[in-house]
């Protein structure tokens, strides 16, 4: 099933401040991650997705590269396996990637999280 339900979206205020103080964080060549991984393992894997506009001043851009990031990760998300898992990604480059490099990087961030659950 490779679909990005509402349920497996990150939102809330407790759940985002939760993330950003307790979780993880790496980084890849042009994106900056966190993670966090969830006590019950009844939820699913859920993702969040930012675009700084710092970066990036007009919407259409950084919406571009928020569809680009949400769906790297849907049709990777069986990487990750059922984890229960609360992941950001956040972009952290100037230059608009392409869909296949955006892809490698979720790939590679997937892989380092899910290595990591094992350890």
């Amino acid at each position: 099933m490779d679909t990005l339900p509402k349920s497996e979206r990150l939102r809330g205020k407790i759940a985002v401040s939760a993330l950003m103080s307790k979780g993880r964080w790496g980084f890849s060549r042009g994106l900056k991650y966190c993670y966090l991984r969830n006590e019950s393992s009844d939820e699913p894997n859920r993702i969040m997705v930012s675009v700084p506009k710092r970066f990036f001043k007009r919407a259409v851009k950084r919406n571009l590269l928020k569809r680009r990031l949400r769906e790297a990760y849907r049709t990777q998300k069986s990487i990750l396996g059922p984890s229960s898992t609360d992941i950001l990604f956040l972009y952290n480059s100037k230059e608009i990637n392409d869909f296949q490099t955006i892809k490698e990087e979720v790939a590679e961030i997937l892989k380092k999280v899910a290595d990591e659950r094992q350890l």
